[in-house]
């Protein structure tokens, strides 16, 4: 297929799911105990924060790990840095099941599967950009983050049910056989770049990882992205470990907490959906982040005050839809206006800034809530006044110089 004198090749679609493939079952290890945490506590033998560190240690390790893995993968490329991540998220997802009754031994693999997760999702933009046009790197991004999304909301759904059925060992043993597939099917099937550009010469070449980082630290755009990914990523973050403590002094059940939960994730899902291929379609990036910034907040200031579970539900819904579109948009958004610094660099800073803001969030929403009711209010009031800040500086967002070209 010729596009504009330089070739778009039908593969870039099989790299594409390769790569898919092994976010989400990243993400699936990544989320698997929060969903039977008291479960896992009486298996274990270890308190609710033992069991919460399965899951916060990946927040913890990425903030570690990113600058080196973004600086992987803009050396090294696709297979090389990616193929890190797959492997880490591969072997050690299937060591984590033939392990499953140590304690000790889950919690190393776990951290071990967290150095890969910065390998694998720092990597979206920069797939994107070797294997899709211009016109279709938002959707490309999209799906990417469309695999993260899909991870969590099966991690989420089979969980319970699996450990009923097999117990935890014959869980995590289930999900070491898909981790191994996973990595199987991602190196089977990658390719590093097409045997030609998918876009012109001055929309590929990109300076190396250090010097990109200087320059993004000086591009004001960018610095705005990163204060709207700061609070927006860790928000999300933050409310989703904290979904039943927000609910529960409302009065809403364990079930109607996970219920809400599984909207935003499945909201999110469509929003990755939808937004990306607008935004490819009307070739702009910052008043579609503005809408979801936008949409976001009132989604949050509904999950704040919802009396009732439908309601719960449809401000759930909101809250996901439009917050998780964000996300690739502001991916492509700064990869586009830090050009010609890495792909992999900007997309690796924007989920550094989101996973040191989810920590935060995490632990002042617990310190902060009442303690009387227990309930969090006040912290999610001033979630919604710093969406509200977030607001103000989309405003001030410029489009990317690429796309006011054409």
């Amino acid at each position: 297929m010729d596009q504009n004198s330089f070739k778009v090749y039908p593969y870039r679609w099989t790299v594409l799911l390769a790569f898919m493939s092994i976010i989400a079952v990243n993400q699936l290890l990544w989320i698997t105990f929060a969903p039977i945490t008291s479960t896992a506590v009486q298996y274990y033998g270890v308190s609710e924060l033992g069991i919460g560190l399965l899951s916060l240690s990946f927040m913890i390790i990425y903030v570690l790990v990113s600058f080196p893995a973004s600086w992987v993968i803009d050396t090294y490329g696709i297979r090389i840095g990616v193929g890190i991540g797959a492997a880490l998220t591969g072997i050690f997802g299937l060591l984590r099941g033939l392990v499953a009754s140590d304690y000790k031994l889950v919690l190393v693999a776990q951290i071990i599967i967290a150095i890969g997760q910065p390998f694998i999702l720092n990597a979206v933009t920069t797939v994107a950009a070797r294997w899709f046009p211009m016109e279709e790197r938002a959707t490309a991004t999209g799906l990417g983050s469309l695999a993260i999304y899909l991870g969590i909301l099966a991690g989420l759904a089979l969980t319970p049910y699996l450990a009923i059925r097999s117990g935890i060992p014959g869980l995590l043993v289930n999900y070491g056989i898909v981790s191994i597939a996973a990595m199987l099917i991602f190196f089977l099937l990658i390719r590093e770049r097409p045997p030609s550009p998918p876009c012109p010469p001055d929309q590929e070449s990109r300076s190396v990882a250090l010097e990109g980082l200087t320059k993004m630290i000086h591009q004001h755009d960018f610095i705005l992205l990163l204060i709207i990914f700061f609070v927006g990523l860790g928000a999300f973050n933050a409310i989703t470990t904290w979904i039943e403590e927000v609910l529960n002094p409302r009065g809403f059940s364990i079930t109607q907490a996970g219920s809400a939960g599984g909207a935003m994730i499945f909201g999110g899902i469509l929003g990755a959906l939808v937004i990306p291929l607008l935004s490819d379609h009307y070739r702009r990036r910052v008043p579609f982040l503005i809408i979801a910034v936008l949409g976001a907040t009132l989604g949050l200031i509904g999950v704040t005050y919802a009396g009732t579970y439908p309601l719960l539900l449809v401000a759930s819904f909101i809250f996901g839809f439009f917050l998780l579109s964000a996300g690739p948009i502001g991916f492509q958004y700064g990869a586009e206006i830090t050009y010609p610094a890495p792909e992999g660099t900007s997309n690796g800073l924007l989920l550094l800034m989101g996973q040191i803001s989810g920590i935060i969030f995490i632990l002042a929403m617990d310190a902060f809530k009442s303690p009387d009711t227990g309930s969090m209010t006040l912290p999610l009031l001033v979630l919604s006044g710093l969406m509200i800040i977030c607001l103000f500086l989309g405003t001030r967002l410029k489009e990317a110089k690429a796309l006011r070209l054409e």
